[in-house]
């Protein structure tokens, strides 16, 4: 009898090890993209004016100086990183505001309505922007959190988060508009689907609803990153956005990730919203090359 009891004993020492083992390196089964590692952040936690931070971008690819919004106010906030302190500009009234791009010296502010809100870069270091202009109507009535604005082709892009049209046919839908910096206008001038089943493909965990909230073109390949807070994934697709591979985002990481932006170094930037726990955060991920 007291063999076994030595046995069991045994047994439950080394479960216990395991078990504290596997505590230590929770991480361990995630994955990341070549040359980042989302298991190591850098993590700059916003002052509370920034709890429900959604959006982020830089100038001209500048990491000086990080640009973004949170969801109700109608502004744009800067700060250097790793400095609490920010200035912000007033350019409308409170709503839903998802997502901000800056382009030919124009900031373009994306509301869930898909509306969009623009005036020029110089305003930033203004109390309230004079010269605000909005514009409805370019994609269809729906909900939308992605933005991404692509200077060399002066093409802004926007993801639907719920499409009615994307219901029933296991597709994403985005819409490419052509900005004219000369007359200051955007036109329709595109649209395109990324394919659920390729994403299942590749991941097969993944359910069936996207819901994206952020997405960033990465400067080097060329390839979108688009970041889902709802399915807790960031998916990668082509220039022609065929899926390529998809990652699992850590809950004790990414608490809720709305936006996404790379600097001119190909470091990658996650904001993430807080809650009633945990403060908003911007989370970078210093970019590695490899030789794959």
């Amino acid at each position: 009898m007291k063999r076994i009891y030595s046995k069991c004993f045994c047994i439950v020492i080394l479960f216990a090890l395991f078990g504290a083992y596997a505590c230590k390196n929770p991480l361990g089964k995630y994955t990341s993209p070549k040359g980042y590692d989302l298991t190591k952040p850098d993590k700059f936690n916003m002052p509370s004016s920034l709890l429900e931070i959604s959006g982020i971008t830089f100038h001209d690819s500048n990491s000086d100086t990080i640009y973004s919004i949170q969801d109700e106010e109608g502004k744009v906030f800067r700060q250097k990183w790793d400095v609490k302190d920010q200035e912000n500009t007033k350019f409308g009234p409170r709503g839903d505001y998802e997502d901000l791009s800056i382009f030919h010296d124009r900031v373009f502010i994306l509301k869930s309505s898909g509306a969009l809100y623009s005036f020029p870069f110089s305003e930033t270091v203004k109390e309230k922007a004079d010269l605000v202009k909005e514009t409805k109507h370019l994609v269809p009535k729906a909900e939308y959190e992605s933005l991404y604005a692509d200077a060399a082709t002066s093409r802004l892009y926007i993801l639907c988060k719920n499409c009615p049209i994307d219901k029933k046919t296991k597709k994403v839908s985005g819409y490419v508009l052509d900005y004219k910096p000369a007359l200051d206008s955007l036109i329709p001038l595109d649209s395109f689907k990324i394919d659920l089943k390729q994403l299942k493909a590749v991941y097969p965990k993944f359910k069936n609803d996207l819901r994206a909230s952020a997405m960033a073109k990465n400067p080097k390949t060329n390839e979108w990153y688009i970041i889902s807070s709802v399915s807790k994934l960031l998916v990668i697709t082509d220039d022609k956005w065929n899926v390529k591979e998809a990652h699992h985002l850590s809950s004790s990481i990414f608490n809720q990730p709305e936006g996404i932006a790379f600097d001119k170094d190909l470091n990658l930037y996650i904001s993430n919203e807080g809650d009633e726990l945990t403060d908003g955060n911007i989370i970078k991920f210093k970019y590695t090359p490899t030789n794959e």
